[in-house]
Order: structure tokens, then C-alpha cells, then sequence
């Protein structure tokens, strides 16, 4: 899986400390439960959009995991995906 770009307003976290944390997740995610949308075959996808909101104010561990889970749910059928 390629993720391009996040791009993350209205929070002051370490965007490198985000970015592993978020990897890690994602990646541990993607082991235990797959991909579903992917299921059929590969999948492009642009943009992940009606994602659940992120509350200001997490560690940059901890929004990075958070954010993992709802690109995740993204992945897995909730929201809308662009492609």
C-alpha cells in the first residue's frame, strides 16, 4: 500500500513522530483485517473523504494510531472514496 500525502490542519504534533505511528498502525491493521475495498483486485484510490473526526490535542503517537484507524475504516468501506 502507497499513501502519497496526509495532510493534517489544525494540529501542532511532530509530523515525523505521526507519520511512523501512523505507518506502524496502518501497517498492523492491514496484516490483521486486510483491505476490504481491495478484495476484488487492486485499488487506486485519490482521496479518503467522511472520515471520522480527530480530536485536537493527542500526542503525535497517538493521532498518529487514530489516524491509521479511520483511513483504515476508509479502506474498509466507510466513507467515501474518490478514485
Amino acid at each position: 500500500m502507497e499513501i502519497g500525502e496526509l495532510v493534517l490542519d489544525g494540529f501542532r504534533a511532530d509530523p515525523e513522530r505521526v507519520s511512523a505511528a501512523f505507518e506502524s498502525e496502518l501497517t498492523r491493521l492491514v496484516r490483521l483485517h486486510g483491505v476490504p475495498l481491495a478484495a476484488d483486485g487492486p485499488l487506486a484510490a485519490d482521496a479518503l473523504s467522511g472520515l471520522p473526526p480527530l480530536p485536537a490535542g493527542l500526542s503525535a503517537r497517538r493521532l498518529g494510531q487514530e489516524l491509521a484507524r479511520a483511513v483504515h475504516e476508509g479502506l474498509s468501506g466507510h466513507g467515501e472514496v474518490s478514485r
